[in-house]
């Protein structure tokens, strides 16, 4: 019975989250602040941050295939040098690209390894 009800929590889980589509921030020549514009995005599509040496951040949805420099650079021919990252879940662009969060997150990991290593 509890198996049952389990399996079916599951499918409901994945039919919902399959039914909802992938948000992005969008903010265009953003130098600071907070971006709060939202956009929904296709099933095809991932976020982009695209920070452009010494200036814009740009942030929007974008087609996943088009995440390489070749495709960028066609995009955005006026930007130079850039940094970039394409993710894939909700508001995955909306911090810097090095986020405190995941540098905490890989320094946990690393001292939980250690801590590990040592026990044994």
């Amino acid at each position: 019975m509890k198996l049952s009800l389990g399996l079916f929590l599951l499918v409901c889980c994945m039919t919902l989250s399959l039914g909802s589509s992938l948000r992005c921030y969008k903010c265009e020549d953003y130098a600071g602040g907070r971006c709060s514009v939202q956009q929904p995005c296709s099933y095809e599509d991932a976020c982009l941050h695209l920070h452009e040496k010494g200036g814009k951040t740009i942030r929007r949805c974008i087609r996943y295939t088009d995440c390489d420099n070749s495709r960028l650079s066609q995009q955005f021919p006026s930007i130079s040098e850039y940094t970039y990252r394409c993710c894939n879940t909700d508001l995955c662009n909306g911090g810097p690209l090095t986020t405190a969060g995941s540098l905490f997150l890989s320094l946990l990991a690393v001292f939980t390894g250690l801590f590990h290593c040592m026990i044994c």
